[in-house]
């Protein structure tokens, strides 16, 4: 179940961190960052996938309400859509690269399929 990791942060800066980063990943295809945020993130991101394969007037509203930048919501009904129609579920994959050198946390690759 998506939203369940606090991942150290309150819920207000919690969201606007998921909200960043699900927005990156489905402009840019691939962002590095650690295992848990990872899959915060796909789980977030595979919503956003799953509800631009229906391109409903809500659904625009819904996508538009949670990503941050305007291209990126138009971009996931033009492109991401119709690119996973005939997919059910599993958009993303995370690869797990070691653990980071400052801090040694366990580090992840998520891109999307």
């Amino acid at each position: 179940m998506p939203g369940t990791r606090k991942l150290g942060r309150d819920t207000a800066h919690r969201t606007a961190m998921l909200r960043a980063m699900v927005t990156f990943l489905l402009e840019n295809g691939k962002i590095e960052t650690t295992v848990t945020r990872a899959k915060e993130v796909s789980a977030l991101a595979e919503k956003m996938i799953t509800i631009g394969k229906k391109n409903t007037v809500a659904n625009q509203r819904l996508v538009a309400a949670f990503i941050t930048k305007e291209a990126v919501s138009h971009k996931v009904f033009a492109e991401l859509g119709p690119k996973y129609a005939e997919r059910n579920g599993g958009y993303t994959r995370i690869t797990k690269i070691g653990p980071r050198r400052g801090d040694a946390a366990e580090m992840a690759i998520i891109e999307l399929l």
